[in-house]
């Protein structure tokens, strides 16, 4: 029987993805482990926030995926971690971490966990939340302007230099790895039910 289970939910910006991870994570509670890539965004305590704001947030060097893969080895190991945590208002890392025990379920949610390969060959189960593009786009719009405190000018603007791009280059093609795609998102209360079930099992020792 596997101590642990890494499960992956990969998806484009604002496709639902942490939707789907908040109600797997109040179902099972603090019984699962939900590490989101976004907090190893890498810090640049270098630049100003102008500078920081422009850069290209959407793609894989963007990301401190090392680290990541490094805490997740330690957590592997029965040993505990401290993550990072990112502050989106000020596009850069908190002097904060979130210290962490290891579980016997380690979900990781991002835009980029099925891009990269090292990453990608750690978990036994890839999800990749698909969602239309013009859906995604009003979710995104929304979602930081509500909870980013952003403009729609610099939204859209990002949206057409990096993230439509990036999305293209490096999220939708990594759509091939997954082993369950899980169409339009939170809304699929389906997709939903048949995780949280097969986690069940998971934690059951059943599978």
């Amino acid at each position: 029987m596997k101590n642990n289970w890494i499960i992956g939910v990969c998806g484009g910006s604002a496709s639902g993805k942490t939707t789907i991870v908040n109600r797997i994570s109040k179902h099972f509670g603090s019984d699962i482990l939900v590490i989101n890539h976004d907090s190893y965004y890498n810090e640049h305590n270098d630049m100003t926030y102008e500078e920081r704001s422009k850069l290209n947030y959407d793609h894989p060097s963007s990301f401190e995926t090392e680290r990541l893969v490094r805490d997740l080895n330690t957590l592997l190991q029965g040993k505990e971690v401290d993550i990072p945590v990112y502050d989106f208002s000020i596009h850069n890392r908190s002097s904060e971490v979130t210290h962490v025990a290891p579980k016997k379920i380690i979900v990781v949610e991002g835009i980029m966990v099925l891009e990269n390969k090292i990453l990608r060959d750690m978990m036994d189960v890839k999800v990749y939340v698909d969602t239309d593009a013009d859906e995604r786009l009003m979710r995104r719009i929304r979602r930081d302007m509500e909870e980013r405190a952003r403009t729609i000018d610099s939204i859209l603007t990002q949206y057409a230099q990096t993230v439509k791009p990036m999305h293209e280059e490096f999220i939708e093609p990594s759509k091939s790895y997954a082993d369950i795609i899980i169409p339009r998102g939170g809304e699929n209360e389906a997709g939903i039910s048949m995780m949280i079930s097969y986690m069940d099992h998971l934690l059951s020792g059943d599978i």
